[in-house]
């Protein structure tokens, strides 16, 4: 069983009170680690490893944590469902999946904190195995729309 809760609702309560406790404060913004130097925190198992990296960054004299989370949205869900039936390349697994997510609508599936230090940004992040799915399901409907055949330009056949 993972450690993760289906639902990070409660420990993103969690981290605005223990931020704020700390007198820190919050800039809601994501960090892209990939376009970033960017370093992720290693939680291990332990789902409470985020007070740890909050009270590194308050060490590091760090005066705000950015923060982002993400719920699943029923239009949201709704329109990957249609883009995933609309594509040629879908499967009918691929559809009960995002049939089986409607569960998980107004859940909180991912949690991201970070600070800068030295250039570099720290990040923790935390999400759910339904989040994962649904990633997943978003990669498979942004290919399958984004598949373009290959045509000659107007220009190249001049």
């Amino acid at each position: 069983m993972s450690p993760i809760s289906d639902d990070l609702t409660g420990m993103k309560d969690d981290m605005t009170a223990f931020i704020e406790g700390l007198g820190m404060r919050r800039f809601f913004g994501y960090v892209e680690c990939d376009e970033i130097p960017s370093v992720l925190w290693d939680s291990g198992k332990n789902p409470d490893s985020w007070k740890d990296f909050v009270e590194l960054a308050k060490s590091t004299g760090a005066p705000f944590l950015t923060m982002h989370s993400w719920a699943l949205d029923r239009e949201e869900l709704d329109g990957l469902s249609q883009r995933l039936g609309d594509g040629e390349f879908s499967s009918e697994e691929d559809l009960e999946e995002s049939r089986w997510l409607k569960t998980y609508i107004g859940k909180t599936g991912f949690v991201q904190l970070g600070w800068a230090y030295q250039g570099c940004v720290f990040v923790y992040e935390a999400g759910t195995e339904w989040y994962a799915h649904y990633q997943h399901l978003r990669e498979l409907a942004d290919d399958a729309g984004g598949f373009m055949i290959d045509e000659p330009d107007q220009d190249e056949e001049r």
